[in-house]
């Protein structure tokens, strides 16, 4: 029998809970207006699918699920809007494409996406899960099982009855490894990049990292899930300029071959130290007020088909990140 993991608990006091790809939070919006994110790639607009047979148009144009289509480059509307109307003209249907008003904040696309029994939405690209109807009234058991080279499978556990269907919620697609499992309340507090204390690490690691070690003064970092020499806990301007002076050598031809990180203090920071340091690879921190969780997919990046169990009734009982597709 495979070995089940506790991976630890998260919460969920909206009852809307949030999987994606964890090193794209940079680009959640929360309520905010997804243009006033800083990461973000660049100009874009959001549009809708409107007329009698606009869900049929969605579906056989098949671009993005439901009938909005999120995030769609500013230069790209022309093409796209001449592109549906070829589609919708060929299929006999009475649709058209039209640019929103504004964009949509992420927080507002969980609940449509709910709302409309859309499995997924896209931020820039990056599939979004959110489910709905998750209990409040108590923290949920997130465990993970095991297989030979990795986790067969995570799974979030919202009920104890026994399963008696299970619904396709469609794919998570990890590009850096790790995933975030978050109420989607709370991730509108998320602090992806800025440093929430003004404090910065900067580690360097690699061939000549105690030659450089040496030549800096930098001491070994002996922390839980530490490797290599650097300086942590410090003020943010101190370990910028420590951080541009590292880029400096590692540009200049025949200098010490190393890599480093420069690591503001954000949640993100936050939580990836918990992971670095423990032993599957999971950490959670308290943001918004709500428990949320990252956790290292352990075979790297992929694209992870997820289900939802349901009981007889049809309340969620288990949500599945299934990690291995031949378990």
């Amino acid at each position: 029998m495979a070995d089940v993991v506790e991976l630890g608990k998260i919460t969920c006091p909206s009852g809307q809970l949030v999987l994606t790809d964890g090193g794209y939070l940079s680009l959640w919006s929360g309520d905010r207006r997804p243009e006033d994110v800083a990461a973000r790639p660049g100009p874009a607009v959001d549009m809708e699918i409107v007329g009698p047979d606009a869900s049929a148009a969605a579906r056989s144009f098949d671009r993005q699920p439901g009938i909005r289509l999120y995030d769609i480059p500013a230069q790209g509307v022309e093409e796209i809007t001449e592109a549906f109307a070829e589609h919708s003209k060929k299929a006999g249907l009475d649709a058209s494409l039209q640019v929103l008003p504004d964009q949509v904040p992420h927080r507002e696309r969980v609940r449509y996406a709910i709302a409309n029994g859309d499995p997924t939405f896209l931020n820039f690209g990056v599939p979004v899960l959110p489910v709905g109807g998750i209990s409040t009234s108590s923290p949920l058991l997130v465990t993970a099982t095991a297989g030979d080279w990795g986790w067969t499978q995570i799974r979030i556990v919202l009920g104890a009855a026994p399963t008696a269907q299970i619904r396709e919620l469609g794919y998570l697609r990890v590009e850096q490894a790790r995933l975030v499992i978050g109420d989607a309340d709370a991730l509108g507090s998320w602090v992806h990049e800025d440093p929430i204390d003004g404090l910065a690490d900067v580690v360097f690691w690699g061939r000549d990292d105690a030659q450089l070690a040496v030549e800096l003064d930098a001491p070994r970092l002996t922390g839980p899930g530490d490797v290599g020499y650097g300086w942590v806990d410090l003020p943010f301007q101190d370990a910028l300029d420590r951080a541009l002076d590292l880029e400096s050598r590692r540009r200049s031809s025949g200098q010490a071959m190393f890599n480093f990180d420069f690591r503001r203090h954000s949640h993100h920071w936050h939580v990836m130290a918990k992971v670095r340091a423990d032993e599957h690879e999971v950490g959670t921190i308290s943001v918004g007020g709500a428990d949320v969780m990252m956790a290292m997919t352990s075979v790297g990046d992929g694209e992870f088909a997820v289900h939802l169990e349901l009981d007889a009734a049809g309340t969620p009982t288990a949500i599945v990140v299934v990690i291995d597709t031949e378990a």
